[in-house]
């Protein structure tokens, strides 16, 4: 991350500090908004797919029902997880890449901000709402550990991103779905 995107991190995780509680209020809606950024980053990130990655691409195959739970909480609890998860995956050896620095850093940004604001609320609504924790982390950890796994097995070339990418702008299409059921 360059200096700059670490400024404006810092700056944005002090002004939400002061604001986080009157978020919690309006985070379904802001939390589409920072979908559909994401989407146009990772998009702004790299080119059109490449024709030669077609034969590599893997079912992934996201756990749907870990986004079907009946109350918004459990879903916010959902969506968090994700989004570390996410972040986690593009934190990741990015050399082999080859996308545009400053969108990535962009997305990266986004979603650590998501991230720091979801778990406010989270926290505070948690002691009152039990996720199905386990069983839903669990299918949570084994989708993304794929992605890892894949991205380390093909030694993160830029195949393996192409279609990492292409697997987090449909994991990023399903919050947006569900969110929007919400």
């Amino acid at each position: 991350m360059n200096t700059l995107g670490l400024i404006q991190l810092v700056l944005i995780l002090s002004s939400t500090t002061i604001i986080s509680s009157l978020q919690c209020n309006h985070l379904t809606l802001q939390r589409r908004k920072v979908i559909e950024n994401s989407l146009r980053l990772l998009d702004k990130m790299g080119k059109k797919f490449p024709q030669q990655c077609l034969r590599e691409k893997m079912p992934f195959r996201f756990p749907t029902q870990v986004l079907q739970p009946r109350k918004k909480e459990t879903v916010g609890v959902a969506i968090e997880e994700i989004f570390q998860h996410i972040f986690y995956i593009f934190s990741k050896n990015l050399t082999l890449a080859a996308w545009d620095g400053r969108a990535l850093d962009q997305f990266q940004n986004g979603l650590y901000l998501q991230i720091e604001q979801l778990e406010a609320c989270v926290i505070k609504k948690h002691t009152q709402h039990r996720w199905s924790k386990e069983v839903s982390r669990l299918k949570l950890k084994k989708y993304f550990q794929k992605i890892d796994c894949f991205l380390k097995d093909k030694q993160h070339d830029l195949c393996s991103w192409e279609i990492s990418r292409a697997e987090m702008r449909r994991c990023l299409q399903l919050i947006d779905k569900m969110t929007r059921k919400l």
